[in-house]
């Protein structure tokens, strides 16, 4: 049936045509915006993930500008560190130095002054945007990451930084709770002070030999004092002589430290040495016996026999069951006068003693000196005092604030015998901490390299990823593109085709 108000071939048509430009519309978008999806109408879902991972790439881009400013800050306190043990390997040179009599120690400790003054410096200079990492004792935490849960929560990573104190601040002693129970003094000849101000001076240690049993003129007896064998041959079967001839023997060896009188077939040896315990060992070819009596023990009498007497220095000794956490304080009073070490971070009771030994000697107290130790698996700060008798206590308090890791490198004395050999002994302590902070930043500036490298690798993968969603196939849509305006081109055509039809029915009016 022909109809003049119907035409539905021209209707096919015109909504042919209206797809074909409706498709060409996108064509023509996609390729001038470059983006398949380019709006939450194209594709909401598919829209919706690539503006999340869009939020998260820029973030990233913050990351890293966090992570360059913390390598930054990392980088320089490394550098610092690095400087310092290379100025105290320098000062360590002088020091040795200054072992020999006959150097000019006055132009030694010049140079000592000058190099521990540099070291000040280069502390006090090792900032980065007015954040010093070699002073004080808190965290620093530098963004490194946002992680994305599967839920969509986000929370922020951080890569901790530990400051390394290499300042010469004392620090103070706290108010906290005591800490006395941690620390042990003995002093005097092995009496127990344990914090009450007992008294020690340089009269050493003693031990004693009581010489009995059968005794016949002519026998051979052995005394090894410290190493050191010494010699009597019996001419009379008296006790009291043997002692008295051995007693003779080891005096005239002349060992170091070592003196010995006898009373009543008692020997008594004397250890006078600082640091260094004393061991009797007895022997002999006859059938004389030795009772050793040392340090409150009794070797049982017995003709070869051992025994050991502690040197006279009196021990500090800490605990081998309590822990050291930031700002525990522990003194040493000396005549006194008080002497404190406050520890910082992840510090152990070997870096208290050490710490309490260089405060000693950096004060430069007359006749004393300082040894540091392990005895029975305890930390032990030895002290010795080769002049009158002063009294020693010790104490401990929490909440106090750290001493800086080269408190006393700045009261280094090198112009005396006894000063340099503190020295000696403190500089080493000094270096390894220089080391131990140079190798924690190297450590830390490692970790912070890896992560800046990831994080860069991560943002490019999001960007690919949100590419892969969003971005439109160029040479397809080209092809597309042309196949669409043949299409619309065929469409009009056929749109004008069928618009003609109704014009056949003219003729039948003719």
């Amino acid at each position: 049936m022909a109809s003049i108000l119907t035409n539905t071939s021209a209707m096919v048509a015109l909504q042919n045509l209206r797809t074909i430009n409706s498709s060409l519309e996108d064509t023509q978008k996609m390729i001038s915006t470059g983006k398949a999806i380019s709006s939450a109408r194209d594709n909401a879902a598919v829209w919706a993930i690539s503006k999340v991972m869009e939020s998260d790439a820029m973030s990233f881009k913050a990351i890293n500008d966090s992570l360059n400013l913390g390598q930054s800050t990392v980088t320089v306190a490394r550098q610092a560190s690095e400087t310092v043990t290379d100025l105290l390997t320098q000062m360590k040179e002088k020091i040795v130095a200054a072992q020999e009599e006959n150097v000019d120690r006055g132009k030694l400790q010049d140079d000592v002054t000058a190099l521990s003054d540099q070291i000040k410096s280069v502390v006090g200079a090792a900032q980065f945007n007015g954040l010093n990492m070699l002073k004080g004792t808190d965290d620093v935490n530098i963004l490194s990451s946002l992680d994305r849960a599967s839920d969509g929560t986000v929370t922020a990573s951080d890569i901790t930084i530990a400051r390394q104190d290499l300042s010469d601040d004392a620090g103070s002693f706290g108010t906290g709770a005591t800490l006395a129970a941690n620390v042990t003094s003995v002093a005097g000849g092995n009496l127990a002070a344990d914090g009450t101000g007992g008294a020690f001076s340089n009269g050493g240690n003693t031990m004693t030999a009581l010489v009995a049993g059968t005794i016949v003129a002519g026998e051979t007896y052995n005394f090894q004092v410290a190493g050191e064998t010494v010699s009597f041959t019996t001419t009379t079967t008296a006790a009291n002589d043997l002692a008295a001839g051995l007693t003779a023997a080891i005096n005239t060896a002349g060992i170091e430290g070592v003196t010995a009188t006898v009373s009543t077939a008692t020997i008594s040896l004397v250890n006078t040495r600082a640091f260094e315990d004393v061991t009797l060992n007895t022997s002999g070819n006859g059938s004389a016996t030795f009772a050793l009596t040392a340090n409150g023990t009794t070797a049982a009498a017995a003709t070869t026999n051992t025994q050991t007497v502690s040197s006279r220095a009196s021990d500090v000794t800490f605990s081998t069951t309590a822990g050291v956490s930031e700002g525990d304080g522990y003194r040493v009073t000396l005549g006194g006068v008080n002497y404190d070490y406050i520890a910082g971070k992840n510090e152990s009771f070997e870096d208290v003693a050490r710490g309490l030994k260089t405060v000693i000697d950096g004060a430069a107290v007359a006749n004393i000196s300082t040894n540091v130790t392990q005895k029975s698996g305890a930390w032990v700060l030895e002290i010795d005092n080769d002049g009158t008798a002063l009294t020693l206590a010790d104490d401990g308090a929490a909440g106090g604030v750290a001493t800086g890791g080269l408190n006393g490198v700045d009261a280094i004395d090198v112009t005396t015998d006894a000063g340099v050999e503190a020295a000696l002994s403190n500089i080493e302590t000094y270096i390894d901490t220089a080391i131990e902070a140079a190798a924690d930043f190297g450590s830390a500036q490692g970790r912070i390299d890896t992560q800046n490298t990831f994080i860069s690798n991560l943002t490019d993968s999001l960007k690919a990823g949100i590419g892969a969603l969003v971005d439109a196939d160029l040479e397809a849509a080209s092809a597309r593109l042309q196949s669409l305006q043949v299409q619309q081109q065929l469409g009009i055509q056929s749109l004008s085709i069928a618009n003609q039809a109704p014009q056949s029915i003219l003729s039948l009016f003719r």
